[in-house]
């Protein structure tokens, strides 16, 4: 995932990237039967999707613990 593509998830809202990693894990498993068939040629996208979940579920993690800090002070 390139550095443009970072800022612009922390700019999505809280649904959006839970949307966005629902669509990653769904397309992870595909790779993951691909890889199962012997069909997948690049087995490294495997572990660029899992690490671009994770960069993902960070980012919700850190909005999730903003709110609910805001949330607290009010």
């Amino acid at each position: 995932m390139k550095t443009k593509e970072k800022k612009e998830l922390s700019l999505k809202s809280v649904k959006e990237l839970s949307n966005l990693i629902i669509g990653a894990k769904d397309a992870l498993a595909g790779l993951k039967l691909e890889k199962v068939q012997n069909k997948l040629k690049n087995t490294s996208q495997l572990t660029r999707k899992r690490k671009e979940i994770a960069q993902m579920m960070t980012v919700l993690r850190i909005k999730e613990l903003a709110e609910v800090k805001s949330g607290k002070k009010k």
